[in-house]
């Protein structure tokens, strides 16, 4: 695939203290759903408007197509941005809303006729055409922003916090038809986003940002599965974390002790015995062992806490030196345990060596 959007070494300063964007450099190919994933505050939304030229970095460049955009106003860019509050006229139609962006196209009556009832007809609300947005759902005004923006059939697609205003249930439906969207009109989508579970639903890659820099970019699976950082990892997912240190690294695995247990893990690295590490779990990961079961990584403690949440139970356990793990027990082992754990309970927990990440420091966040 050929790259449409190139950032090189792109920087926002505010004030020689206040930096909003610290030499980044990324590039998105033709056609790619990438998704600028992090906290508030840590440049992904003023890094999406330089790239819609809504703000000017001082300094870097920005290529689209090939082409340097890097001080063009947005009119100059064959770029389109959907706003979180979806910024439609109550005044005008849907029809007309959706046709408004075709004005500086100097199109003619026909052709705008065609280009709306296409757009439309993508998002499946041409039949609201005559009706006005507040006539309509979150979730209908959500697809008509879309249909305005794809309508001039821009290069790229921006969208900032696209799903911010939906409620729990909505938000779920539209990230699905988003994903859709995307498929059927081909072009490049950018999305901004602080939920986890939009970038991993709906992403081709996500770039996880902190404090104005990359923090790991790649396909949602390889983040979740292998983040570069404690930050990465908690930030994708639920992560509890250990200090420890390395007792013994050979053969591609590391054995690290932590004050209440032993871990062994898999590693490409060379740790040398006595490194202070992090070690970090995945509750989804670590699993309650039956009576007589042996497994590695095995960890003794006494139930603390056990939280419902619908598909299932998120089960603390406290270790021999007060630490505490955290396992999910989900609906099927829920059903083939004859009664639910109860608080104080002595119990037993394995997490397989491949899923145990060791980070160097004590660095958990």
């Amino acid at each position: 695939m050929a790259a449409i959007i190139e950032l090189e070494n792109i920087s926002k300063h505010y004030s020689p203290t206040i930096i909003g964007v610290d030499d980044v450099s990324v590039t998105v190919e033709d056609g790619e759903f990438v998704t600028l994933l992090g906290p508030s505050g840590c440049g992904k939304s003023t890094l999406l408007r330089m790239i819609g030229g809504f703000e000017e970095p001082t300094g870097g460049a920005i290529r689209l197509a090939g082409k340097d955009v890097t001080w063009d106003p947005p009119y100059k860019r064959e770029v389109n941005m959907v706003f979180q509050d979806y910024a439609l006229f109550p005044h005008m139609t849907v029809g007309q809303n959706v046709a408004y962006g075709l004005k500086t196209l100097k199109l003619n009556r026909a052709e705008v006729a065609d280009r709306v009832k296409d757009a439309l007809s993508l998002v499946g609300l041409y039949d609201k055409v005559d009706q006005r947005p507040q006539q309509l759902s979150g979730g209908q005004r959500q697809r008509i922003a879309l249909a305005r923006a794809i309508v001039r059939r821009p290069k790229v697609l921006l969208l900032d916090e696209p799903l911010s205003a939906l409620d729990a249930k909505l938000r779920e439906q539209m990230q699905i038809e988003l994903k859709h969207l995307h498929e059927k009109v081909g072009i490049t989508f950018i999305m901004v986003t602080h939920d986890q579970t939009e970038a991993l639903v709906m992403s081709d890659r996500v770039v996880v940002m902190e404090r104005g820099k990359i923090a790991q970019q790649g396909k949602p699976q390889d983040l979740y599965d292998h983040p570069a950082s404690p930050y990465v990892a908690n930030f994708i997912g639920t992560t509890t974390f250990l200090p420890g240190k390395v007792s013994k690294c050979t053969g591609g695995k590391v054995t690290v002790a932590t004050g209440g247990a032993m871990f062994e893990a898999e590693t490409d690295h060379s740790y040398s015995p006595g490194k202070v590490v992090t070690v970090g779990l995945r509750p989804e990961k670590v699993r309650f062992l039956a009576e007589g079961e042996t497994a590695a990584n095995t960890i003794t403690g006494k139930i603390a806490e056990v939280i419902y949440y619908g598909l299932g139970l998120r089960i603390a356990v406290t270790l021999s030196d007060g630490a505490t793990v955290y396992a999910d027990m989900l609906l099927p082992d829920r059903l083939s345990h004859s009664k639910l754990p109860e608080i104080g309970t002595p119990t037993r927990i394995a997490i397989e060596p491949h899923n145990v990440f060791v980070f160097e420091g004590n660095v958990a966040p």
